[in-house]
């Protein structure tokens, strides 16, 4: 049997099985021991902790441990223009969340707006309405060959995603 002096394992090993917690790559080590469950649970039972009606509207984006320095905090992003429904709701959501953990897990909420998604596509097509020229589409359409004007058509289309 060889052993194995340069692996990035904590202990050398036999060539052959290991346990579990040595196979992890040292990154995932340290998430799971700074609860990066919680956030994961969090993330599954969002609905039962948010409840319907501020499930559709908000959801947790990252969860940060308490340390030293700071509290334990939640920061989840809020649909633009729901800020304050989610703001009343402050104090159930984290009674909701340290009931479902069964212990004091988070002392903070932290709240982000974001647009819409589809407000945002929306706005891009406003804005991409002609990005050809209209010099570019007259000659497009000038053009007599059917499969070549279709192509070109096609190609502006492109350029309109991007």
């Amino acid at each position: 049997m060889q052993y194995k002096n340069n692996s990035k394992q904590r202990f050398g090993s036999i060539q052959g099985l290991r346990s579990f917690k040595d196979t992890l790559p040292k990154n995932i080590k340290k998430v799971i021991s700074k609860r990066g469950h919680i956030f994961s649970e969090t993330l599954n039972n969002w609905k039962y902790i948010a409840g319907e009606k501020l499930f559709k509207i908000c959801y947790p984006k990252s969860f940060k441990n308490s340390n030293k320095f700071s509290v334990s905090t939640l920061l989840v992003m809020v649909q633009r223009g729901h800020e304050i429904e989610v703001e009343y709701s402050k104090n159930e959501i984290i009674d909701r969340m340290n009931n479902f953990f069964k212990e004091e897990v988070v002392e903070r909420l932290k709240f982000t707006s974001f647009e819409e998604e589809n407000n945002i596509e929306k706005r891009k097509i406003l804005q991409n309405t002609n990005v050809t020229n209209n010099k570019y589409i007259s000659k497009i359409k000038n053009v007599k060959n059917d499969k070549i004007k279709k192509s070109l058509i096609e190609l502006t289309k492109v350029f309109k995603e991007k």
